[in-house]
């Protein structure tokens, strides 16, 4: 699968807004967002003129960077939002917010959405405890998360159970100790902490 491999501050840059994905870093003063608040590039102070297309055009790439999907994928759910009852923008995120790589992220047991979706890709998860290595999994409500019990003594998860998980979405439930959590409901619009304008992806879609 095709995937990005460059510099991914530069796309906080580019989007001039945090994406989080360098995990604590984002957090710290070594951010490049807060070392450089402007576009990449020679021409990066140039750029002022935005077209309708071209703000449009932004909220969708800086939805993608910010879930660290591909174009054909992030595609993929507009058009399964499109065929499910509701506001097309609001089902669209709703969907991505499902991932199993982003419920990952979510619970805290990876950093980041990228080193989410490697512990994913690399069977370190099972869901209702069936291992799953499929990032794009989509979970329910009821579902069980958990690292693979014979996992959980590898270096990594015996540091994420003497940690604290902080700002853990309502609709999740997740306990260090037992490196176990829980979908308690599916996300709503409002549970997705990003500052998207989707109404934009849709007009940029559906012309």
């Amino acid at each position: 699968m095709a995937r990005y491999t460059g510099p991914v501050c530069k796309l906080c840059r580019r989007e001039g807004t945090k994406l989080f994905l360098k995990g604590d870093r984002c957090f710290s003063k070594n951010c490049a967002l807060e070392k450089r608040p402007t576009p990449p590039g020679q021409h990066g102070l140039g750029r002022k003129k935005a077209s309708a297309f071209r703000i449009q055009l932004r909220e969708k790439q800086k939805a993608k960077r910010a879930y660290g999907l591909m174009e054909k994928q992030f595609h993929r759910y507009y058009e399964m939002a499109e065929r499910m009852r509701g506001a097309t923008g609001d089902n669209m995120l709703v969907l991505i917010e499902r991932r199993l790589d982003n419920i990952v992220f979510r619970m805290g047991i990876g950093s980041s959405r990228a080193q989410a979706r490697q512990l994913v890709n690399h069977g370190h998860i099972t869901v209702n405890d069936k291992p799953v290595n499929i990032a794009s999994y989509l979970v329910k409500a009821g579902d069980t998360i958990a690292v693979k019990e014979t996992h959980k003594d590898k270096a990594f998860f015996v540091e994420l159970k003497n940690s604290k998980i902080s700002n853990l979405p309502k609709w999740l439930k997740f306990d260090t100790a037992t490196l176990s959590g829980q979908v308690v409901e599916l996300p709503t619009r409002e549970d997705v902490d990003l500052s998207i304008a989707d109404h934009m992806i849709v007009e940029l879609y559906s012309k």
